[in-house]
């Protein structure tokens, strides 16, 4: 056993003059933690560790349990840097007070490729990620102040680190590159067939982003083609199987840019941007103008926030939040109306449908006048109630409007995703996932997870669901849950796949990629190859941190005051932590605070004074810097971080929580002390310190010798209750000035109830209180909607190390006041902390449940008369109070026990260097309170976990070997030219993906092929009787002659679920339009032809479980009678690849020198 221990313990001295118990001298060697147990026999038992039996509490490093201990030696605590001996509740290993799980490796977590750490938020202050899309070699985010790119080749690179050309809060992410400030990105899209990156943004305007631009690190690349969509927000994005790009707006607005007008405007020059622009914006075809007749309009007047491209069928969805439109992506043609339940709409006469904010305003007005006609025999305060409750309800339903609580909120349409076997799937804000067939039919839904759905993405025979609370799920294509996990702290907003990747975007920034095969063997493999190399990016930090509290008495102090309680502390200290108790006091305070509380608006000139009080003894600016505070009535709680250390802490968050009358404001069911009430509750602050969560928690507990169950409750009331977020602005947004206009009503609602409690006798300060409180628990209603299902423990619970402080008010028991003094003369502090409330309760497991304190070795702190320097200043009134330790500072890091030692699976290990009371200062009843911690944190260098999770994944010969059986098709367009008579070509013209020309249709063009089956593939012109009808293929100016032949090459692209690698086979087909019969086919294959010149049979691939063998393939052409078939390909192998050990085999695919195979890895 580590150090140097010499235990004295002796019985109790009975001599009636002193009852003080003998003295224990310790001396430490390093930070081991020795216990002595009091047995019941008498006997004493020395562990290394806790000891903790379940019944009662003990003292945590040196103790001897129903014995007072005092070590010699440590009554000025300020001058020692070895821990103190800590007292410790029972029942911290139980429910919401266990301590968090941590480990290395998350067990219930796939292995992840982290890309971009989370951020601390205050860093990503307009450049929040809001999306992100994969090209084939590159990860596209959209972001608040435009784009930015990583590329694969890059993704597993070590961070630029601090200092480097990265922002703050992106020092650990892989090498990106980003582009000049612009408007906002809502959505992306990547064009294959152009290289493209197409963005929508906030200021109407849809971008062009070139993926084969150079990138530099000195300068930001710019947009290239770009043009005014429309006057509102860029909701959604799509490219149909022809081409078109299709996006949506507010308001339920579809617009259509043909492929034609951007083909022609992106091969403008770079001086014609311009008239590029102009060239698109006029070729627009807006589809709900065309649905739209006499005012009424067959589709929903809701946002389209999701388009998808049906490339299986040519068809295109459209969603607003309730309903789904229908389109033909070759004619755009609307096909069908439905709402989320699958039934039929006939149409929506959009002049029958007003604002709900005028229906409501009308709704007032006449609620209002029938109420006045019925008061008019009335009394003024019958008319204003009538008036004031009207007004009110109008209030509360305009801000349910704009918070966009509605019960039919829970069927929104959140995402939509096509699946490889062409099955459509929807996303809820329930959790609901609906399947549907091409043709709008709903089949069936799942109901895997309560939370709303926010993502959906699909690859292979897998679907990838992410969720609001963070999760993801991976389902097969029938719908049955595979596998799911906790892949965010925060909402996953948005997922896209990508290299061997599914890339999942949480809402604070985070990027994180899940390989294609999980779940799956490589899991396990990943799991194991980078526990070994745990030591090789584990980092350990140390720091301390000081927390103040003091109970102020709506008084101010001196300079002089404020330095003799935190100069002398701060000297080694990197954190700050200030809790005040009664800033402020009153009725009129009361009122007024609790009003305000209900808007969100907190903090008043007493507090603002303090805060400023105390940083300018800190020297804030120079050394260090305030994160933030939080202000509930008279409680004040505030941080301050030194600069040194400011850039690995933030993510702050403010929480608050009442106790008393209703928990609705901030003070409990009034207590009266002359004509003042006492405000109780807790104010908290969160954040992230080397990205592990801690919590500060400053508490005003109920008062009186006793109120001790009352006093337990308000703690077990704050611990659960307490639920951290953001502080807002009250006028940023419409619900803030929503929230501004409910203050007005509220406060004259409270008069109103106030006038009507005082009259019927109730005293007036009681009914302010009870009036207020009502206005507030209003408010607190219509938000309640808006709040997400909780993950089942308090947010309190979840965090790696929770510190408490206040005034507790926690008194001595069983004692007069003059045995009191007379102890605390003699300084028997041993003796009265057996009398302390707090300590037996703790023991009892009532209150604070395995939360530790350091042995308190200095005078009570309450009540003194202020002024009064000194022990002889106690209070000296009619009263005569007790003196107690009021004034307390408990914590939790993440140990199960002391003894354990700071790791990844207990990343916070604290101790108390310093826990004293400033006895010289004065200016309040109760004396300022300071406790030192150390903490070191076990943290994770992201930037060379990242390098060795790719040194694993590229050249483990395990994963190497890894392979998947079923393999997916999909046929595309890439290129079209025109040959005219002379049979000269006119130049090839890129395609995009699925761009098929008008005249072609390809049934179906993507897929899935199982082990040992075929699917047959369609291949078919349409006829054009109608010469206008092909703009594309035949001009004005040369529709006199006679023939006109238009070539198209078709990509057939095969790849495994397993992987994103693809093997392409190219396939020409040309195709002439007469006056008379408008498209003859003729064959012009580019693979070689080993059968007839002509065949009329469908096309067929076969999958041939995981052999690589060659199977004979043809595209037919099936059209009308007077078209003549011409094309034949040969030798598609669908079977799976098999990739044993590092040996590549080629496939047995065979073609000319045209085609572009990429082989499997």
């Amino acid at each position: 056993m580590d150090g140097i221990k010499d235990y004295k313990v002796h019985g109790l001295d009975h001599n009636p003059s002193c009852t003080q118990p003998a003295r224990e001298k310790v001396y430490h060697k390093g930070t081991t933690h020795n216990v002595i147990q009091n047995n019941n026999d008498g006997s004493l038992r020395e562990e290394e560790g806790l000891y903790n039996d379940g019944e009662g509490s003990h003292l945590v490093n040196r103790k001897v349990e129903g014995v007072g201990v005092v070590a010699d030696g440590l009554d000025d605590n300020r001058h020692h840097q070895s821990p103190l001996a800590e007292f410790e509740g029972t029942g911290g290993g139980v429910g919401s007070f266990k301590v968090p799980a941590r480990a290395p490796l998350h067990p219930a977590r796939p292995t992840y490729l982290e890309i971009r750490p989370h951020p601390l938020k205050e860093t990503q202050v307009g450049k929040f990620l809001r999306t992100i899309v994969c090209s084939e070699t590159q990860l596209w985010a959209g972001q608040e102040s435009g784009v930015r790119v990583w590329n694969f080749s890059d993704q597993y690179e070590c961070g630029i680190g601090i200092g480097g050309r990265a922002r703050r809060g992106d020092e650990d992410a892989a090498p990106f590159y980003e582009s000049a400030d612009i408007s906002p990105t809502l959505c992306l899209m990547f064009d294959s067939g152009n290289k493209l990156i197409w963005s929508g943004h906030k200021d109407g305007k849809i971008r062009s982003w070139r993926t084969d631009q150079p990138n530099s690190d000195d300068s930001p690349f710019k947009e290239g083609l770009s043009w005014n969509a429309h006057r509102g927000p860029v909701l959604s994005l799509m490219l149909s199987s022809y081409g078109d790009i299709w996006s949506g707006f507010e308001g339920g607005i579809i617009k259509v840019w043909p492929w034609e007008a951007v083909q022609k405007s992106l091969s403008l020059s770079s001086d014609e941007t311009h008239i590029a622009s102009l060239l698109v914006e006029r070729s627009l075809v807006n589809l709900r103008s065309q649905v739209t007749v006499n005012g009424a309009c067959s589709i929903s007047s809701s946002d389209v926030k999701c388009l998808l491209s049906d490339h299986v069928r040519a068809k295109v969805w459209a969603s607003g939040s309730l309903s789904f439109s229908l389109w033909d992506a070759r004619t755009r043609e609307l096909l069908k109306v439905y709402n989320v339940d699958g039934q039929i709409e006939n149409g929506v006469d959009m002049s029958s449908v007003p604002d709900q904010a005028v229906e409501d305003e009308s709704n007032v007005k006449s609620v209002t006048k029938s109420k006045k006609e019925k008061s008019q025999g009335g009394n003024f305060f019958q008319r204003s109630r009538n008036a004031i409750m009207g007004a009110a309800g109008a209030v509360r339903r305009v801000a349910t409007k704009g918070s966009g609580a509605s019960s039919e909120d829970s069927k929104k349409t959140e995402a939509l995703v096509l699946s490889s076997d062409g099955m459509i799937w929807s996303g809820c804000s329930n959790g609901l996932l609906v399947q549907w067939d091409g043709n709008g039919n709903r089949l069936q839904d799942f109901h895997h997870h309560p939370c709303a759905v926010l993502c959906l993405c699909a690859h292979g025979s897998r679907i990838w669901v992410g969720y609001i609370s963070g999760m993801v799920q991976v389902l097969d294509l029938e719908g049955n849950l595979v596998a799911n996990w906790v892949a965010h702290t925060d909402p996953v907003i948005k997922m896209a796949i990508g290299g061997d990747y599914v890339f999942s975007l949480a809402n604070h920034g985070g990027i994180r990629g899940w390989t294609l095969a999980t779940p799956g063997p490589i899991d396990q493999i990943l799991q194991s190859e980078r526990a070994q190399k745990r030591h090789l990016y584990t980092r350990q930090e140390n720091f301390k941190i000081l927390v103040g509290t003091w109970n102020v008495a709506e008084g101010k102090t001196s300079q002089e005051a404020l330095a003799t309680w935190l100069s002398s502390a701060i000297l080694d200290v990197e954190i700050v932590v200030i809790g005040l108790q009664e800033v402020e006091m009153g009725a009129g305070f009361l009122a007024m605070s609790a009003a305000k509380e209900t808007v969100g608006l907190e903090g008043t000139s007493s507090g603002q004074w303090w805060l400023d009080a105390i940083g300018k003894t800190l020297d804030e600016g120079s050394s260090f810097e305030k994160v933030g505070s939080r202000q509930l009535a008279g409680l004040l709680i505030a941080i301050w971080v030194r600069k040194t250390l400011r850039v690995h802490v933030g993510d702050l968050d403010v929480a608050a929580v009442a106790c008393g009358f209703g928990h609705a404001i901030g003070n409990k069911l009034p207590q009266f002390h002359g004509c003042t009430i006492i405000m109780q509750g807790g104010v908290g602050l969160r954040l992230r310190v080397f990205d592990r969560i801690m919590c500060f928690v400053n508490c005003h507990f109920a008062a009186h010798l006793e109120a001790v169950n009352r006093r337990n409750a308000d703690f077990d009331h704050i611990y659960r209750t307490m639920a951290f977020t953001r502080s807002f602005n009250l006028l940023d947004n419409v619900a803030g000035m929503l929230r501004y206009l409910f203050l007005t009503c509220s406060l004259v609602f409270s008069t109103y109830l106030l006038w009507l409690l005082y009259s019927s006798g109730l005293p007036w300060i009681l009914s302010l209180a009870v009036g207020v409180s009502s206005a507030a628990q209003m408010l607190r209603g219509t938000d309640a909607a808006a709040i997400s299902p909780g993950k089942g423990k308090p947010d309190l619970a979840e965090a790696d190390m929770v510190i408490f402080c206040g005034d507790l008010n926690y008194r001595l028991f069983g004692i007069s006041y003059d045995e009191a003094r007379d102890f605390v003369s003699q300084r028997c502090f041993d003796w009265l902390r057996e009398k302390d409330q707090l300590r037996a309760e703790m023991k009892a497991g009532k209150v604070f449940q395995g939360m530790r304190e350091a042995i308190i070795k200095f005078p009570p702190t309450y009540k003194f008369d202020k002024g009064k320097p000194g022990l002889g200043g106690y209070d000296s009134g009619e009263k005569k109070r007790i003196p107690a330790w009021c004034d307390r500072v408990l914590y939790r890091d993440s140990r199960a026990a002391p003894s354990m030692p700071c790791s990844l699976g207990s990343p916070v290990a604290a101790s108390i260097l310093q826990y004293d009371a400033c006895m010289e200062v004065t200016d309040s009843d109760h004396k300022p309170v300071r406790c030192k911690f150390s903490v070191e944190v076990s943290r994770v260098d992201r930037s060379v976990r990242r390098r060795e999770f790719g040194k694993i994944f590229q050249y483990n010969d395990k994963i190497r070997s890894t392979r998947q059986d079923n393999v997916f098709f999909q046929i595309t367009c890439q290129y079209q030219s025109t040959v005219d008579k002379n049979k000269q070509t006119s130049g090839y013209r890129p395609r995009d993906s699925f761009c098929f020309p008008r005249w072609l249709k390809v049934t179906p063009a993507a897929g899935m092929i199982k082990s040992g089956e075929d699917e047959e593939i369609l291949v078919h012109q349409e006829e054009f009787r109608n010469l206008e009808n092909i703009p594309e293929v035949m001009s004005p100016s040369k529709r006199s002659e006679e023939t006109r032949e238009e070539e198209v090459f078709l990509m057939i692209n095969v790849k495994s679920s397993g992987s994103t690698k693809v093997r392409t086979h190219k396939v020409q087909l040309s195709c002439r339009f007469s006056t008379d019969a408008v498209c003859i086919l003729s064959r012009n294959s580019s693979t070689r032809n080993e059968g007839g010149s002509h065949h009329r049979s469908n096309s067929s691939r076969r999958n041939e479980g995981s052999t690589n063998q060659r199977s004979n393939s043809s595209i037919k052409n099936e059209g009308s009678s007077h078209h003549r078939s011409a094309l034949q390909q040969e030798s598609v192998s669908n079977g799976s690849r098999r990739n044993e050990g590092s040996s590549h085999p080629r496939s047995s695919l065979q073609q000319e020198s045209t085609s572009d195979m990429n082989k499997y890895k």
